[in-house]
């Protein structure tokens, strides 16, 4: 498996299966992968900065998805709705490809259930996982140019009152990033351990597998 930058590929393998996937969630979905034996399995993902302008989502996807037509057995997708306004489900209904069920990967780390109930225990929650924890600087404070504009942070989270770290791993270094992150935004840190929830089960019922 080859990693350039926020992209992921894994060689073609016997049985032709293929995961477009976000780079937001590469390094779990080669984890389960990894942990499931599945080698016959194809992974080519695009980059997580997409999520910073999720109106690209789509028409990204479309695009591996044409480009691998008739090139494999099966393909899935392995994002969310991520913000695209159901305009990935348009594309994928097209190309008859099905995707991880839900809104965004902090409800399927969670599972939907459970993310509705944190969420209406306390709306004003912001959700890092690993990828966010790692890339907190990067993607939030680079991405909403809050290292050139700090007035801005209460603007966009002044409606906030905690930060969920969702946890995909046993890492106290994503721990301590996570708070570090809690305490640049002036809310209070929790941490739920999620393991690979949803991304895990719907990957294994993809590749015909039994959880």
């Amino acid at each position: 498996m080859i990693l350039v930058e926020d992209e992921v590929l894994s060689p073609s393998a016997p049985g032709r299966m293929l995961v477009i996937a976000c780079g937001a969630i590469a390094r779990e979905l080669l984890e389960v992968i990894r942990l499931n034996h599945l080698s016959h399995i194809t992974v080519e993902c695009l980059p997580g900065k997409l999520h910073n302008t999720p109106q690209d989502i789509a028409p990204r996807v479309e695009a591996r998805l044409t480009a691998a037509a008739g090139r494999y057995d099966q393909v899935f997708v392995a994002y969310a709705d991520c913000g695209t306004g159901g305009m990935l489900d348009r594309v994928l209904e097209r190309h008859g490809v099905e995707r991880i069920p839900g809104a965004h990967c902090y409800e399927f780390f969670l599972g939907g259930a459970e993310f509705s109930r944190i969420h209406e225990e306390e709306p004003g929650t912001f959700y890092l996982t690993d990828f966010l924890c790692r890339h907190f600087e990067r993607f939030v404070i680079q991405g909403l140019k809050l290292d050139k504009f700090p007035q801005l942070t209460p603007q966009y989270f002044g409606n906030y009152r905690r930060l969920v770290y969702l946890a995909q791993t046993e890492s106290r270094e994503l721990v301590d990033l996570g708070r570090r992150a809690a305490d640049y935004l002036g809310l209070d840190y929790q941490v739920r351990r999620t393991g690979y929830g949803d991304l895990e089960s719907t990957l294994l019922h993809f590749a015909g597998t039994a959880v």
